[in-house]
């Protein structure tokens, strides 16, 4: 057998090797390097043992998954998705050419359905009006590929005509190649809708049928129709019978019926307005027994067009169509978790994007009160000079001043919570906060300025213009949340607050921080400050004391 590794991104393949365990790490000197930041220098073990691999964890810092589960030691099957930190594989398991499927351990291999006896848990039985039921076993997808291998050879051995005998040996042959085939093929990468269409590709060339139909199931364990195709290519609706589909997917077992206009069982009245005859239908079943939705395929005017052998088969291919499914759903949730704590770190540094993100509530309407501190900064005489400048000369001059003021917020733990024009909006405490929040902002504040003094000395030597910015700080509370509507959320604070706040940057002088009285007391190492006159700010009924940061 062979057993590779497929990074879901990049080039990175592993071969594993049977023994000694392989070192997975970030040092180049591992059995499996991985150069990536969220992974350990000993992150974790990869082994082979009796036919399986096995990954174990060595107390990495990010943890080592298997299929979206955090694990300490786990066995992994073929088409499982790997992943170490935060960098996902594909563990691909192949059979060597013309060598025998390996028998699993576990379940024995299917018993010989004969066409008359009733069967137990595990087997079939012919059913009124010729249908045949194959209940799943724990291990179905590697124990049917090897149940139908040693099925097809018995009855190649069984023909007393040798043309047929060789026929029915090179059919066995090719199915079991194109299980290899597939098997490969589809756990690759793959959106969920794109997958769907390849399975349904892969199973024109598998079985003849007139139409194939793939229906998966919600949270609730209601069936929707993703796919339905004739061979044509036309998109069917309603074609799948749902007195077959709900029995398949309800009760885990694999269909196939001889007559499915005739079956006592599905006397659905859609069957009978389609005009069905031959029909199966198998569970896509994924990990942990998860019954993910069902494969449908028939023939419209052909009876016992399906043997038990089909069925067989068919369980089979949709074992390891259920596995590439749940690993797309995976993948594309990883995705969209990924691109939603990208979003949240253009507003929160990376450690609270990561804390937003975990959090179900994070993307609800609504908020509460609470105490926040409230920065606003401006640049002086903006309008005067954009009038002067060619818009890319002041998109680059705005592009480099931005980097480096969100840079300061985000160092002292700050969230960026908007840009107005060319004003800076940041807050601390919301949406989780610091008992020295204050602080911090006063900390940014003070960086901003020395950050400007830094970037405008280097303007000026490359003859470019220079900035000057007033900066506005204020404290107290403010309903903080998510304003908008379902389709457009925005995290911000609101109050009198906040605009004290702004009123206080508008008040500023070119290179001055102003901050109001309840932000100096609030704190805990205040900078060196100097106290001012009572101001009037608009909004205000009283002149407000403020004070000024000396630099």
């Amino acid at each position: 057998m062979k057993y590779t590794l497929v990074a879901l991104e990049g080039n990175q393949t592993v071969d594993l090797r049977a023994a000694p365990p392989m070192l997975v790490g970030r040092a180049l000197t591992s059995d499996i390097p991985i150069p990536d930041p969220t992974i350990s220098r000993r992150h974790a073990e990869v082994s082979i043992a009796d036919g399986k691999v096995v990954i174990k964890d060595l107390g990495s810092s990010n943890g080592t998954f298997r299929n979206g589960q955090q694990v300490t030691e786990a066995t992994c099957h073929n088409g499982d998705q790997v992943t170490f930190g935060k960098v996902q594989f594909v563990l691909h398991i192949e059979a060597p050419a013309n060598a025998a499927m390996p028998t699993p351990a576990g379940p024995p291999p299917l018993p010989d359905h004969g066409m008359g006896a009733g069967h137990g848990a595990g087997g079939g039985a012919k059913m009124a009006g010729a249908t045949i039921v194959k209940s799943l076993p724990a291990d179905f997808r590697d124990l049917l590929a090897s149940s139908l291998r040693s099925k097809e050879q018995e009855a190649v051995k069984s023909s007393p005509n040798a043309v047929t005998s060789e026929r029915d040996g090179h059919q066995a042959q090719d199915r079991l190649t194109t299980l290899l085939d597939v098997s490969t093929q589809l756990t690759k990468s793959l959106s969920v809708d794109a997958l769907l269409e390849s399975i349904v590709d892969k199973t024109w060339g598998i079985f003849p049928v007139d139409r194939v139909a793939i229906l998966l199931g919600d949270d609730t364990g209601a069936l929707h129709p993703k796919i339905a195709k004739d061979r044509k290519g036309n998109t069917l609706e309603k074609m799948v019978p749902q007195s077959i589909a709900r029995a398949v997917y309800g009760e885990r077992q694999a269909i196939v019926s001889e007559d499915a206009g005739e079956d006592a069982r599905f006397a659905g009245q859609s069957i009978v307005l389609q005009q069905v005859r031959s029909a199966m239908c198998a569970p896509l079943v994924g990990s942990e027994g998860r019954a993910l939705g069902v494969i449908y395929v028939d023939c419209l005017f052909t009876r016992h067009r399906f043997t038990e052998d089909d069925l067989g088969f068919l369980i089979a291919f949709g074992g390891i169509a259920a596995v590439a499914i749940e690993n797309s759903q995976f993948s594309e949730r990883i995705r969209k978790e990924a691109l939603a704590r990208s979003n949240f770190e253009r507003f929160f540094t990376p450690g609270l994007a990561a804390r937003i993100a975990n959090n179900p509530d994070a993307v609800k309407l609504g908020g509460d009160k609470r105490m926040v501190s409230v920065l606003f900064s401006d640049i002086r005489g903006f309008t005067a000079m954009s009038e002067t400048m060619n818009p890319d000369d002041m998109a680059k001059l705005l592009s480099e001043y931005f980097t480096e003021m969100v840079e300061c917020v985000f160092r002292h733990g700050g969230t960026l919570d908007k840009f107005i024009g060319d004003a800076v909006m940041a807050q601390w405490d919301a949406p989780i906060g610091e008992p020295d929040d204050p602080d911090r902002a006063m900390q940014a504040a003070v960086d901003m300025m020395a950050e400007l003094d830094k970037l405008n000395a280097k303007w000026q030597a490359a003859k470019r213009p220079t900035l000057s910015i007033g900066i506005g700080l204020n404290c107290g509370e403010a309903f903080a949340g998510n304003i908008g509507s379902e389709r457009r959320l925005e995290y911000t604070v609101i109050g009198d607050t906040v605009n004290t706040a702004s009123r206080l940057c508008g008040a500023a002088g070119p290179r001055e921080i102003l901050l109001s009285e309840a932000f100096a007391k609030s704190l805990k190492s205040p900078p060196k400050l100097q106290s001012h006159p009572p101001m009037e700010l608009k909004g205000k009924s009283q002149p407000l004391p403020v004070f000024s940061v000396v630099l």
